[in-house]
């Protein structure tokens, strides 16, 4: 083809904005959590229907086998609750739900930006990032940890 010659347009036009965002894939860890709490999110909103349907829960094993709640015991109450507006019984079952909350709203609204070009592409973590990111996520699983244990009396 000749410098003079345009190439022959698509019939379906596509503009550089939709391009762009459907181009888009997560490229960091936090991007593919967030993408984990954005599905999870959508089951808090279907879960309470489907389970009363069928009867099936989504149980804890470990409590189930060995009476100890686990650091996540709760959260599906929690996430439910929150889906339905009741802020007071989401927090009575797990209030880590709210950091969870909170960060996949946060990444989301990042990774639409990201997709849109209007925040740069995500960087590399240097392994000191990582590690502390890594102990945030102990303390916080630790401090959830705690919360279970006093709320099924434990402790």
């Amino acid at each position: 083809m000749s410098n003079m010659e345009t190439p022959a347009r698509s019939a379906w036009p596509v503009r550089p904005f939709a391009a762009r965002f459907l181009a888009w894939r997560p490229t960091s860890t936090p991007e593919r959590f967030a993408l984990t709490g954005l599905v999870a999110t959508g089951a808090s909103f279907v879960y309470p229907t489907a389970s009363r349907a069928t009867g099936l829960t989504a149980p804890c094993l470990l409590r189930m086998t060995t009476g100890i709640p686990c650091p996540f015991c709760g959260m599906t109450t929690a996430a439910t609750s929150l889906a339905a507006g009741k802020l007071h019984a989401a927090l009575a079952a797990n209030p880590f739900v709210l950091v969870l909350a909170g960060m996949t709203f946060a990444m989301t609204f990042l990774m639409v930006a990201r997709a849109a070009g209007l925040a740069p592409p995500a960087a590399s973590w240097t392994p000191a990032r990582k590690r502390r990111a890594l102990a945030l996520v102990w303390v916080l699983m630790l401090a959830s940890w705690v919360f279970q244990l006093h709320r099924f009396g434990w402790l």
